[in-house]
């Protein structure tokens, strides 16, 4: 039998990522906040579950989180029956939660506390890639314990990469949301242009996306935006949330952002539209308002 993991966190994305390492012979204990998921998981995966964080993490060597935002993030970690509180000597944190740099290191601190190891591991690939078990891993802490959790996360991940000390997964998942944003908001013109010069968006995108304009969400999303259909993908809310992390990390570091400012006001546009849950894909929707 594989290592004793516990998973805390059965969203769109922990779910399918929980379910591969079952897949893959580890013996997993899952928690949920909501406990009918975590049952659903058991029905669905060979493994248990239990109530508490710190029930869940007692016997694991290795403890996933994939979560919401910060503050879920210290609820599940600090509180009185966090993980914490159950937590065996020697063993590592995995976060695949996004969140904020200084949360992963005050993290890191919390546990090293208790002999046990960090590594913030944000993911890149959305539901589609969790479910297909192809995401991207950017991982930060020490190489002794990312030596120990990299075959683990591989069973979920086409790619994994340590990028540096504690928080560095972070800060490479915010280069990866800036890159994106400004990506999304040029196809929704572009698309939007194209319909209003009466031509065919579909077959602008079959000439173009052959050549430098192609990009991993003109292959994946044009489609659904020119349908208007944005009931899926990574929720506006949520990449609101990670530009929020990088610009107020930009100033920290001096960088200039223009255009994830720019871009991250226009989701704010988008959500008064309704869009909260929907697709960050859905930039478009603004532009034909």
């Amino acid at each position: 039998m594989g290592k004793s993991i516990a998973f805390l966190g059965l969203g769109v994305m922990g779910y399918p990522m929980a379910g591969w390492l079952s897949r893959n012979g580890y013996q997993v204990t899952v928690y949920n906040r909501t406990t009918s998921v975590a049952e659903r998981w058991i029905a669905e995966y060979s493994g248990k579950y239990a109530l508490t964080p710190d029930t869940a993490v007692h016997n694991a060597e290795i403890i996933f989180l994939c979560l919401g935002n910060d503050k879920d993030v210290e609820e599940v970690v600090l509180a009185e029956h966090g993980i914490l509180a159950g937590i065996k000597p020697n063993a590592i944190v995995v976060d695949h939660t996004t969140t904020s740099a200084s949360l992963a290191k005050r993290l890191a601190v919390a546990l090293s506390a208790q002999d046990c190891g960090f590594i913030d591991a944000p993911v890149s690939g959305g539901q589609q890639g969790a479910l297909n078990g192809q995401l991207t891993v950017m991982c930060g802490g020490q190489l002794e314990y990312f030596g120990q959790v990299e075959s683990a996360i591989t069973c979920f991940a086409k790619a994994v990469q340590l990028m540096g000390p504690v928080g560095s997964g972070q800060l490479c998942k915010m280069v990866n949301q800036i890159c994106i944003a400004g990506l999304v908001q040029g196809l929704a013109e572009g698309l939007n242009f194209a319909e209003r010069a009466g031509l065919d968006a579909h077959q602008v995108v079959d000439v173009i996306s052959k050549g430098a304009a192609q990009s991993w969400q003109m292959e994946n999303r044009f489609e659904t935006m020119l349908a208007g259909d944005y009931e899926h993908g990574f929720a506006v809310q949520w990449m609101r949330k990670d530009l929020g992390f990088a610009l107020d990390e930009a100033g920290h570091n001096g960088s200039s952002l223009p255009v994830t400012r720019l871009v991250d006001s226009y989701y704010a546009e988008v959500q008064e539209l309704g869009g909260n849950r929907w697709d960050t894909s859905s930039l478009l929707a603004r532009l034909k308002v």
